[in-house]
């Protein structure tokens, strides 16, 4: 096969990375998806080498070519994690087009705003996302092209199936520039409109570099990522990717049993993704007493990690292995690890203390610092900006991982970045503080802090307190009226069956937090409780509490 790794000085495509494996191991397996299920129940899988992988993805380059996608072309791609997604990903990467991904799972209202702020000129999605397109048709009335993944039902565009009819498996990779942009992936919304992300070809690389370096991922190994964009991320760094066999945009009703069979039957030895998705996996393989001795790693993000399911999985993985806890946001990721084994054995008793969440130290070819909180846009770096260590401030960061602007969004750029000569620091919207051993603590978003008339209170150092209370499954602080003169109010998911539904009860319950919250200085001004049975959270994650919702109902009650 034809090296077509080598690029100029300056130039840099991404898609590199599947050809110089498709080079290196050209037998070895780069995609295993459960492709149906036997009599059994047991899945049957189908697989792809990366010399396949990387003969398909360039068949799908042709004829996304052949449909009228160029280099710099802004396209949107709406195809279920597998064979499909792999080999338009990485095609798409090859011809220098733009790969838009938006979360479906936001719901079509919130996809249509990311549409209509990111300006398409081609869509490549599954039918269904071709039906939301057509009956949407004016939000997508521009697009230059249109190609079906699947059966085309009389909406205008070809199948990609046709188009690849008798092309060539051979496509020479386009010779792009390390700072062209190579993707524009969407926030999750969580605290705000979703926002484009701008990520190029060179930011997508140091990620790859840096992630592998940090927890020591071997080529060869065996992946299995819970989110789409991490599988392509698994075959740049020559892992075989086993697709799971769940829906990723729904984490937290994902079948455990199925994450295990995978894991069992491939021998994974590396795996990531959210809370949600382990905290079901660990609970189930405790109760079935299944322990997964191929694991090496589990890397969980999104949203902080509770101890207690970091501890259930330790008692599942091998004395070697442990769990990670990367900390980033899409537009920086990674910035800082820390692993289970330290969370146990040092953090977590100050954690449930209220000191925070240790997310740990920053990953090498990473600068964090921590700048004074405010909401005004900084421009340029002063470095009257800093705190001292132990003060809690905003956490800002920069590194060749760090991406430097949204799309089309001028003003939330300039309010997310600090110039700093020829570097640019990333304001990551979280409050936190750096400890005497360069360790770096959560304490919640600044979005989400409360400003009383006396105080300044921060979400997640409080809610751990009242956490602490056996009947109460988890909590969100939230503030009532304008900030400087906010009411605090802490809102209470009870323990399933520990509904405070009579009067009395309540009262009680309220009792029982107030004592709680007077042991400790950061929660004694907290008076007001609210009780929810189930607390809203985010979609992309289903495990970011949605605290601007409940600040809005709280306000009503």
């Amino acid at each position: 096969m034809q090296d077509q790794t080598k690029t100029t000085a300056g130039s840099l495509n991404i898609a590199t990375h599947l050809t110089r494996m498709a080079n290196l191991v050209p037998n070895q397996v780069a995609v295993t998806i459960a492709a149906d299920r036997n009599a059994d129940g047991r899945a049957i899988y189908q697989s792809l080498t990366f010399a396949e992988l990387e003969g398909y993805s360039n068949r799908c380059a042709n004829a996304l070519t052949r449909s009228g996608i160029k280099r710099g072309m802004r396209t949107l791609v709406m195809v279920r994690p597998g064979f499909e997604f792999f080999g338009i990903a990485f095609a798409l990467f090859k011809m220098g087009a733009v790969v838009v991904m938006i979360d479906p799972g936001m719901g079509i209202s919130r996809l249509l705003d990311c549409v209509r702020q990111v300006d398409l000129d081609a869509f490549v999605g599954v039918p269904l996302a071709q039906v939301v397109r057509a009956v949407h048709r004016k939000t997508f009335a521009d697009l230059k092209s249109v190609v079906t993944v699947g059966r085309r039902l009389g909406w205008r565009g070809k199948t990609l199936r046709e188009l690849t009819a008798g092309v060539s498996n051979r496509f020479e990779c386009m010779d792009t520039a390390s700072d062209e942009t190579a993707a524009i992936l969407f926030t999750s919304g969580s605290t705000g409109p979703a926002k484009g992300v701008v990520y190029q070809h060179g930011m997508f690389d140091a990620q790859i570099r840096m992630i592998q370096s940090q927890y020591g991922i071997e080529p060869g190994e065996i992946d299995l990522p819970a989110f789409p964009l991490f599988a392509l991320f698994s075959t740049a760094m020559g892992m075989t990717a086993v697709i799971p066999d769940m829906d990723p945009s729904k984490p937290a009703k994902v079948d455990p049993a199925k994450i295990i069979e995978a894991i069992l039957d491939h021998g994974v030895t590396n795996t990531f993704g959210s809370p949600a998705i382990w905290k079901r996996v660990a609970g189930h393989a405790g109760r079935k007493k299944i322990e997964l001795p191929s694991l090496r790693r589990i890397l969980i993000a999104g949203a902080p990690v509770p101890w207690s399911v970091i501890e259930q999985l330790h008692r599942i993985i091998s004395e070697g292995a442990d769990v990670y806890t990367p900390y980033g946001a899409t537009e920086s990721l990674p910035v800082s690890s820390i692993s289970g084994r330290e969370v146990i054995g040092e953090t977590k008793e100050l954690s449930r203390a209220g000191a925070g969440i240790c997310v740990g130290s920053p990953v090498s070819g990473t600068e964090l610092r921590i700048i004074r909180i405010t909401d005004d846009p900084i421009d340029p770096w002063r470095d009257d900006l800093l705190v001292a260590d132990g003060q809690p401030g905003e956490i800002v960061v920069a590194g060749p991982q760090v991406t430097r602007k949204y799309f089309n969004l001028p003003d939330a750029t300039a309010a997310s970045k600090i110039r700093d000569g020829g570097r640019l620091w990333h304001r990551i919207g979280d409050l936190g503080y750096r400890d005497l051993q360069g360790r770096i603590w959560f304490c919640g978003r600044k979005a989400h802090r409360v400003e009383t008339q006396t105080a300044t209170l921060l979400s997640v150092c409080c809610e751990a307190v009242f956490n602490e209370h056996p009947d109460v499954a988890r909590s969100a602080l939230v503030g009532i009226g304008p900030r400087g003169s906010q009411r605090a109010v802490l809102v209470v998911e009870p323990i399933r069956g520990r509904f405070p539904y009579s009067s009395r009860r309540c009262a009680s319950f309220i009792r029982e937090l107030l004592d709680i919250g007077a042991t400790n200085r950061r929660t004694t001004s907290i008076g007001d409780f609210l009780f929810r049975r189930r607390l809203p959270v985010d979609i992309r994650h289903n495990a970011k509490i949605n605290r601007e919702a409940l600040a809005e109902w709280a306000s009503t009650r």
